[in-house]
């Protein structure tokens, strides 16, 4: 039994840091969003009478992980396997564009799409395995769902999808990915919680976001709600990341955000013309630079990369 599946990679269009729990894990409030860009894998897998699970890393960030039982990918299908007690032999290859250390959630994708894979092949309920795949690292359970937009709280593993009409008109996404990984222990030493009425108020710009992103509104009406309480915990220490900031204001693009605790950093732009000429701008030797768009929907598996160019609930609102 074969299959194909894309990973796409995710920016957080939101982030607020609203407490922190005693386990040490921080509660969050942010609005994630999946793209065009990731990774790509290809699993095989039959029933044995014992487990076997392999791993082949290919791509231009492949020769950057281990192959081994520390990945995410093999850990996630030893937990698909643990879970519903069934003994296979696992072969999967992971081709590897997403890098590491990037705020883009790439680890995450390939081991909940490793999950949702095995899923398919072995005609299992995918919703069985959320509290699984949470255990495995809090972004896992958003690639679990087939929604571009959720809402997360909690520690991020609590989601919300947000539904976007078909016809809506998304902007483009240029990512800059400055070659410097950004450790997320190290960010989250650095942060200083925002007192109760600046959280308050920061999530209650989520809520527009989120309305005016789900209206399909222009990104002229929402750009400015676009909020990363974490840059001010790595943009100060990270030069790499820091000369991007810079040098997008040059260019006078002002819908700019870093992701997640970096080290990506991504501008909003109307046109697939704005993002090519955001890219010739941006790039250099130093940094991975290109345009992409929000990835629509994970049923169309062949949908993944064509757009990019390299150089648990509901929301109701009134539109």
């Amino acid at each position: 039994m074969k299959t194909t599946r894309f990973c796409p990679a995710k920016v957080n269009l939101f982030l607020e840091v609203t407490g922190k729990r005693p386990d040490g894990y921080h509660e969050l409030a942010t609005l994630f969003a999946k793209i065009n860009f990731g990774d790509r894998l290809y699993l095989e897998a039959e029933p044995a009478a014992q487990t076997g699970i392999s791993l082949t890393l290919t791509g231009p960030m492949g020769h950057l992980l281990r192959a081994d039982e520390s990945n995410l990918a093999c850990r996630a299908a030893r937990v698909f396997l643990e879970h519903f007690r069934l003994n296979a032999r696992v072969n999967m290859t992971l081709e590897k564009h997403t890098p590491t250390g990037a705020g883009l959630g790439g680890g995450s994708s390939d081991a909940a799409h490793v999950m949702l894979a095995l899923c398919d092949l072995f005609g299992k309920d995918k919703k069985e395995l959320l509290p699984a795949a949470a255990r495995l690292g809090a972004d896992v359970p958003l690639f679990m769902y087939e929604d571009t937009f959720l809402k997360g709280e909690g520690i991020g593993d609590k989601l919300t999808p947000i539904p976007v009409p078909d016809s809506a008109r998304l902007p483009w996404l240029v990512l800059t990915y400055p070659n410097t990984i950004v450790p997320t222990k190290g960010v989250f030493s650095r942060l200083q919680l925002p007192d109760e009425k600046t959280a308050l108020t920061n999530c209650s710009n989520l809520d527009k976001l989120i309305t005016y992103i789900r209206c399909a509104s222009p990104l002229a009406g929402w750009k400015h709600l676009l909020f990363n309480r974490l840059e001010e915990c790595v943009v100060p220490f990270t030069d790499a990341v820091r000369n991007v900031l810079l040098d997008l204001r040059k260019t006078n693009t002002d819908a700019v955000l870093m992701s997640g605790s970096g080290s990506t950093v991504f501008a909003l732009v109307e046109t697939e013309k704005d993002a090519k000429n955001l890219v010739s701008k941006l790039q250099n030797e130093e940094r991975i630079v290109f345009f992409t768009t929000f990835h629509r929907s994970l049923k169309d598996e062949n949908n993944g990369n064509k757009d990019t160019s390299y150089g648990g609930g509901s929301l109701k609102s009134v539109c």
